[in-house]
């Protein structure tokens, strides 16, 4: 556990140094609007997530999952110098839907290989540990970007180069660092998305599945809480201090509700987790001001940290261990048209009526969310 969360925290920092400046780099530099810088987050984010139920399904019919993970990961670490050459938005979409796909193929692998390794009674925990140490990169990247930012004169493409190390250091980490434990089966390996198998997922697993689908679009692409930080006036290199602030207390709340995940309700759990992110979007749609924009992204983290792992936790207490990676695959591929839509969506409504109603219409969707979580026609038992 502790290699996989150390191979989250490089790629992350990796990862976050560019994607906490490029929003901003994209609308500078590039000259976009905000309706294309939603369109480029959904369709790179909804990739990657489409591409784990392939990953997924695959890692269940190999029985293997080592594999595909460091080849996600490789491919995620050869992606980063195509943002530093990127002279169109097209290139860096380009760029954006390649490094996505790496992390669709290590994704479903990397999760479905967490419970593997993981006793039942200690796996929100672990997926908590995972969570955390992977945010605590996605805070050091954009603190590493702000430093770069301010020393080499707000050099997007300097930055950007600089993001390749800590990349091939995850790579590196994972290929020696891990032993993926032994599968034995006695029986015929089969096609995991045969209907027969996909009966074995029953309605526990696809109501997470639904519910996952709406906190998606709920949970628009981060790139817009750098946006509504640009507003509030704060200088260029400062803003990936946002990101920073989130994921701080994103990898600080992490793994504490990971480990309250073993021991209380599901979903109870998880409808405190939109009750902040509900929180949090009416503060961020008030104000631009610095002090409540901060407000509102720390509330955000607080959400992250409920949630995240939550959601990875029920996924593998109503799957088959045997379709976990299949499991993970269809929960992110409904998760990824969410998220396509979500991102155009976002995007639309901040160019047409403004930021604020892009917030709002993030808490309508928490609260549909939630009417989601209290109706339910399965038994409770099964998701407590």
């Amino acid at each position: 556990m502790w290699v996989l969360g150390g191979v989250s925290l490089l790629m992350d920092v990796s990862s976050e140094m560019i994607h906490s400046l490029l929003p901003l780099f994209m609308v500078t530099t590039l000259g976009v609007g905000a309706l294309t810088v939603g369109v480029i987050e959904g369709l790179a984010e909804s990739t990657g997530l489409i591409v784990k139920v392939f990953s997924g399904t695959l890692s269940d019919y190999l029985g293997k999952r080592k594999g595909l993970a460091v080849f996600g990961y490789t491919l995620g670490a050869l992606t980063k110098p195509l943002f530093a050459i990127a002279p169109t938005a097209g290139v860096v979409l380009t760029a954006r839907l390649l490094d996505r796909v790496g992390k669709g193929v290590r994704g479903a692998p990397r999760d479905a290989l967490v419970a593997d390794i993981t006793p039942r009674h200690m796996r929100g925990a672990a997926f908590g540990l995972r969570q955390s140490l992977d945010t605590v990169g996605a805070s050091i990247g954009p603190l590493l970007a702000t430093g770069l930012m301010l020393l080499w004169a707000d050099d997007f493409r300097s930055v950007f180069w600089a993001a390749v190390i800590p990349g091939a250091m995850a790579v590196t980490l994972l290929q020696l660092g891990l032993r993926e434990p032994e599968q034995h089966r006695a029986e015929r390996r089969t096609n995991p998305i045969r209907r027969e198998n996909l009966r074995r997922l029953g309605a526990p697993y696809w109501w997470v599945v639904g519910v996952g689908g709406v906190f998606t679009l709920a949970r628009f692409s981060e790139a817009f809480l750098v946006l509504r930080a640009r507003q509030g006036g704060v200088p260029l290199a400062l803003v990936p201090l946002v990101m920073v602030a989130m994921n701080v207390i994103y990898s600080l709340s992490a793994y504490p509700f990971g480990r309250l995940s073993d021991r209380v309700s599901h979903t109870r759990l998880l409808a405190l987790g939109l009750v902040v992110l509900i929180a949090a979007d009416l503060v961020l749609a008030v104000d631009d001001r610095w002090g409540v924009v901060l407000a509102g992204v720390a509330l955000w983290g607080v959400h992250m940290g409920i949630t995240q792992g939550l959601l990875a936790t029920m996924v593998a207490d109503t799957a088959p261990a045997d379709l976990r990676g299949t499991a993970y695959g269809f929960f992110n591929l409904t998760s990824g048209v969410a998220m396509l839509v979500a991102g155009a969506l976002a995007g639309l409504l901040w160019d047409r009526l403004g930021a604020s109603s892009t917030f709002y219409a993030g808490a309508l969707f928490c609260v549909i969310a939630l009417i989601g979580l209290a109706w339910r026609p399965i038994a409770r038992s099964a998701l407590v």
